[in-house]
């Protein structure tokens, strides 16, 4: 075995033994009630990596016990004080960006380049909310008539339900609970089983922040019901945050009306990637690439439609093309990998369905079409051109590497269909003509429009959707707002 190899796979070995393996709940890390673990596979070998505890109802439930038994405390520290656990979070991951890039990697399939990437994405939430912890602004004003005073106040909403989901397992988990340390809530975190590692990381590094026993909880599980179940149910839970598909979405939804809970909901995506005929075609296929290619099409904000202007779909489509045929399939961790695999054996056969209907439907395969052979669940960067408007590959999230290609004739035309979608997550938009930018931005239903850019995405900026892709935000000035609640304090005029 060459040396190389062998250093790799000690690595490996060395970061996953150092991996939080238990519970983390009011401080602690402990098995789970009933000493059941469940496995994290390798998605581009199949082998297993770890057994976690597998938590029950009953370790919910005490993970709950722990943050409301904490909540008030909590909420009385100082915002300073909060915010300089997130700046040492920030820190603490900056330095062990390597440690986190490459377990994510290993249990999510993404190559090494796009995990640094994603540390680095991460951080910020963890920097950005430690700035808006002290800046959590409410106000003080005399009513209009000028009789009174209103005071207004903001208060943390409570303990908290997080559930994240495994396709960037580090960015996730700081998008919520970022936020929900700057507002003074308590959580419980339920990360993916498929890719829970990194989380169990985190939480371990929150710990070593300072961040207080029971202010984060960490329930990983096998069974997302076992968990989400009776904290629901818990009238002391105040707060649900998902990230997911908008089927689960609707079920929590419905779950958590009973007990009237705050909702913030990031569910699934359809996102239009729109060329008109103006567009700089060159860079409007650097664009695709990336809307696309992020996390090998995995990710809810993924380019899913290429609605092209007819008289650029041939340049376009063969450049684009060009440029997914280069793209190198395998392990994350090999030199010159530029394409992990899909999550799952599942994920593949579902992306490969939808090709080959589009193809029955008449849709030309360009590039790609089919899974790679060998170990792991790899399939080919793949463009189809010709897509007929009812393929169902058009209506639905793809969620893997395959690029749809149809087009249209005019600005009419094309905001009709990006807009023929029961989601408003993301879309895209490549011209030169800056009235056209602004007119179709505001025509289209989605919650992020990138205007000759493949990549939005920042902590800055408000992450969120319309229609049946969500609600609420993360990030921005926006993201604190969503764990924390308004109270008005009405006060007598002082000089009546």
């Amino acid at each position: 075995m060459a040396e190389g190899n062998t250093v790799t796979i000690e690595r490996e070995a060395g970061l996953l033994e150092s991996v939080p393996t238990g519970l983390l709940i009011n401080g602690e890390w402990r098995d789970a009630s009933g000493g059941g673990t469940f496995d994290v596979e390798d998605p581009a070998t199949g082998k297993v990596l770890a057994k976690l505890a597998s938590a029950t109802s009953a370790d919910a439930l005490a993970a709950l016990d722990a943050a409301d038994a904490a909540q008030a405390s909590w909420a009385r520290t100082a915002p300073r004080e909060r915010a300089e656990i997130l700046r040492r979070a920030f820190e603490l991951v900056t330095r062990r960006s390597e440690d986190f890039a490459l377990l994510m990697t290993l249990e999510m399939g993404k190559p090494l380049a796009e995990a640094r990437s994603e540390v680095a994405y991460a951080a910020e939430f963890l920097r950005w909310f430690s700035e808006e912890a002290v800046r959590d602004y409410g106000r003080y004003l005399t009513t209009p008539e000028g009789k009174n005073k209103i005071l207004v106040q903001h208060k943390p909403v409570g303990p908290c339900l997080l559930i994240t989901p495994w396709n960037f397992p580090l960015a996730m988990a700081t998008r919520k609970v970022a936020p929900a340390v700057a507002a003074g809530c308590t959580m419980v975190l339920k990360p993916a089983k498929l890719t829970p590692l990194t989380s169990q990381l985190f939480a371990q590094v929150m710990v070593e922040a300072g961040l207080p026993a029971g202010v984060l909880n960490v329930v990983s599980s096998s069974s997302a019901s076992s968990i989400s179940g009776p904290l629901l149910k818990d009238a002391r839970l105040r707060k649900i945050s998902f990230t997911g598909s908008t089927p689960v979405g609707k079920q929590l939804i419905a779950e958590a009306s009973q007990n009237v809970l705050r909702t913030s909901m990031e569910l699934g995506g359809n996102a239009p990637f729109i060329v008109f005929e103006d567009a700089d075609v060159d860079k409007a296929v650097q664009g695709a690439m990336l809307a696309k290619m992020r996390n090998m099409g995995e990710a809810c904000t993924a380019a899913n439609r290429f609605l092209v202007h007819e008289s650029v779909a041939a340049e376009f489509t063969g450049k684009f093309a060009e440029a997914m045929k280069g793209l190198r399939p395998g392990r994350g961790t090999e030199t010159g990998v530029t394409v992990g695999p899909l999550i799952d054996g599942g994920a593949r056969k579902d992306v490969h369905a939808l090709v080959e209907e589009a193809v029955t439907s008449g849709a030309r395969v360009v590039a790609g079409g089919a899974p790679v052979e060998g170990p792991g669940y790899f399939y080919q960067p793949t463009v189809l051109a010709d897509v007929p408007s009812d393929a169902e590959i058009l209506r639905t999230e793809i969620f893997g590497p395959v690029a749809p290609i149809t087009t249209f004739s005019t600005e009419e035309q094309a905001i009709s269909m990006a807009n023929s979608s029961e989601y408003g997550l993301a879309a895209y938009l490549y011209t030169r003509d800056y009235a056209r930018m602004f007119r179709v931005s505001e025509q289209i239903e989605f919650g992020m429009v990138g205007l000759n850019a493949g990549v939005i995405s920042n902590a800055a900026a408000p992450f969120g959707g319309v229609k049946q892709s969500g609600l609420g935000r993360e990030g921005g000035a926006e993201g604190i707002a969503e764990y924390t609640t308004a109270q008005y304090i009405g006060i007598a005029d002082p000089y009546a």
